[in-house]
Formats: structure tokens, C-alpha cells, sequence
């Protein structure tokens, strides 16, 4: 998901997918303790995408 796409959606929308990826991490890190993740690459993806929306968050409420 592209930055452009993602400030399409609205705060409450993009609140909703920050607890969404919050959860994925968890599970991912969960997975990667017990030895059964596969693509630890996911990590780093999920963990830039609620950085990413939490920096659109951060400019919205500045900016409003």
C-alpha cells in the first residue's frame, strides 16, 4: 500500500487498520519465537505500513 492510497482513507478507517497491523506484528513475532514463520520479511513490511499511517495521522491532526 502506497502512501498515496493510504491517505485516501479516513482517520477512523486508518485507525482501525493501525490495531489490524498492531495485531499481524504480534502474531508475526509470536510466530518467529516458536520457529514457525516462513517470511520473516513481513516483519519489516508490517512495521513500515503503521509507521507509515501513524506519519499520516501525526500530519492530519497537526494540520487540523
Amino acid at each position: 500500500m502506497k502512501a498515496k492510497d493510504i491517505r485516501k482513507l479516513s482517520t477512523e478507517d486508518l485507525n482501525l487498520r493501525v490495531g489490524e497491523l498492531k495485531e499481524e506484528l504480534f502474531n508475526l513475532r509470536f510466530q518467529l519465537a516458536v520457529g514457525q514463520l516462513e517470511n520473516t520479511a513481513r516483519i519489516k513490511h508490517v512495521r513500515k505500513l503503521i509507521a507509515q499511517m501513524k506519519t499520516i495521522l501525526t500530519e492530519r491532526e497537526r494540520g487540523a
